[in-house]
């Protein structure tokens, strides 16, 4: 039982990083700023892999900073 639960999980974060990921390349920002921003991205996609429950939560608030219009300065 629990397995199903942690596969419902591992395929929520999955289709939210995809919405993510869509929304980045959606952005009108400079190009240094979409690359932090994916940077982020794959971060949490990363850390899914070994813990899922902590990545919906980051990914969480790296949406709610997108909603917000907090995004990073360019990196340089």
């Amino acid at each position: 039982m629990e397995h199903d639960g942690q596969l419902q999980l591992y395929t929520a974060v999955a289709v939210r990083l995809k919405e993510a990921h869509a929304r980045v390349r959606a952005l009108q920002v400079p190009e240094g700023v979409r690359m932090a921003l994916t940077r982020k991205l794959l971060v949490i996609t990363a850390a899914a892999k070994h813990d899922p429950a902590g990545a919906a939560r980051r990914l969480e608030r790296f949406t709610a900073d997108l909603d917000e219009g907090r995004i990073p300065d360019e990196e340089r």
